[in-house]
């Protein structure tokens, strides 16, 4: 079976992200919460380690509760600067703890960050050219969020962000998942 020439094929995983994944259109703010935060923790590193530590930044962040979230505290704070097991950039936890307090007050703004983010495409989705990493849509939707005090939200990562949301769908031709 012929996949995206991106995925390790010696890593289970990844294998089973892009088969089940990766591409397909997501509505649900609590998944899309979830990747939003992950995203934001692959600036600078590769989608596969943070895919392979995605369980642990499940237990860590409370099943990405964004209620508890919020009120994360300086005690919680260090509890994931120390915590071995997931990607320990104070600069990206403390982000992700600003994101989701921005991300609840676009829920609130539009009724679902759902709503907001199918809102740049029309609820359509897109099929792009998988060797690109960002566009006039993912420099837009950047711009928006870094407006609203996002940060680790540049252009290559809401591109990344759109593809794993299925805004955008960057399957290969020859990828038994692309469209023919």
């Amino acid at each position: 079976m012929n996949r995206c020439k991106w995925v390790n094929m010696k890593n289970p995983i990844y294998i089973k992200y892009h088969d089940e994944e990766w591409c397909e259109p997501k509505h649900n703010d609590k998944e899309l919460y979830e990747l939003l935060i992950l995203e934001s923790f692959q600036a600078g590193l590769s989608w596969e380690c943070v895919l392979n530590k995605r369980e642990a930044f499940r237990k860590a962040y409370d099943n990405f509760d964004i209620d508890k979230v919020i009120m994360y505290d300086e005690s919680k704070f260090n509890e994931l600067i120390n915590n071995k097991d997931i990607i320990r950039n104070k600069l990206k936890i403390k982000s992700s703890i600003n994101n989701s307090k921005i991300y609840k007050s676009i829920q609130k703004e539009y009724g679902s960050f759902d709503k907001y983010i199918w809102s740049f495409t029309n609820n359509k989705v897109l099929y792009l050219d998988y060797d690109i990493t960002s566009n006039e849509l993912s420099d837009k939707i950047s711009k928006d969020l870094i407006k609203r005090g996002m940060r680790f939200v540049g252009t290559t990562i809401i591109y990344s962000y759109l593809q794993a949301i299925g805004i955008i769908n960057s399957h290969h031709k020859d990828c038994f998942k692309g469209v023919r």
